[in-house]
């Protein structure tokens, strides 16, 4: 088959918090060597495409200017497309509130104001946003998550709650869903990548270590999928989920066997 392009999750592939994972900037340079053009994923709302940039590179991998991409530059590209004008209250982190800023909506910080409410992750959750939430929706109100990961491995590779935590603690309270959750597996998210690889979606290989998100992602889009042992997911959840990768590998330093066996 022809692989012309990679997109590679971050979280629990590339690193745990700020250790990098052993191999992985090898196994990036594998990549190049092969000619692959690369998309630099990640569901954590709360950096732009630059600033994974920037912070793979202080890592030692070679990560390249524009091959990075989040659940908050896709947020912040689908607020400019469908909510220009509107007023959008967020409970989340301070650092998304400023991406929210950059947008053409209007980030707003009372409640009662809100025409587009966002939720996603932020260490300082409490009772109070739950409160506002109750304020801020109504039928006219557009309801927005960054990403459906209800866990992201910690510095040391065990689990911690996540947006998809939030926006459930959220939805409990309003008794209703999201309208739209932004990240990976989106067809949001998809378009994000493919665009940025310049490629078709049967030319493009996903490698990540979360089943319901980037494995879920490429299986439902024609792509190849490659899951790593190094995040959340365990044997057990493999055996049960309904999302089969075409590949499983310990680690991304093993992406090499991958490529051999499809001749790339």
């Amino acid at each position: 088959m022809t692989v012309e392009g990679v997109i590679v999750d971050l979280d629990g592939t590339v690193y745990h918090g700020d250790t990098l994972l052993p191999g992985a900037a090898s196994a990036i340079d594998v990549l190049r060597e092969r000619g692959l053009r690369l998309c630099f994923f990640s569901n954590n709302p709360i950096h732009d495409g630059s600033e994974y940039v920037e912070r793979l590179r202080g890592m030692g991998v070679d990560a390249r200017k524009g091959e990075a991409c989040s659940s908050g530059v896709v947020t912040r590209e689908y607020l400019n497309e469908a909510h220009a004008g509107d007023n959008v209250f967020v409970i989340g982190s301070d650092q998304l509130c400023n991406l929210v800023d950059g947008t053409d909506a209007r980030l707003v910080g009372d409640a009662v104001e809100t025409e587009v409410l966002l939720a996603s992750w932020t260490d300082g959750f409490h009772y109070s946003d739950m409160v506002d939430a109750l304020r801020a929706i109504d039928d006219d109100t557009a309801f927005l998550g960054t990403d459906p990961d209800r866990t992201f491995p910690g510095e040391d590779g065990a689990p911690v709650p996540g947006s998809g935590a939030i926006i459930n603690a959220i939805s409990g309270v309003i008794e209703r869903d999201p309208d739209r959750i932004l990240g990976k597996p989106s067809e949001i998210a998809v378009q994000a990548a493919l665009e940025r690889l310049g490629c078709a979606p049967a030319d493009c290989l996903v490698v990540g270590d979360r089943l319901e998100t980037d494995i879920a992602m490429g299986e439902r889009n024609g792509m190849t999928t490659v899951l790593v042992r190094t995040g959340v997911t365990d044997e057990r959840a493999l055996e049960r989920s309904a999302v089969t990768p075409d590949y499983v590998i310990d680690s991304l330093a093993d992406i090499e066997q991958v490529l051999s066996s499809l001749d790339v």
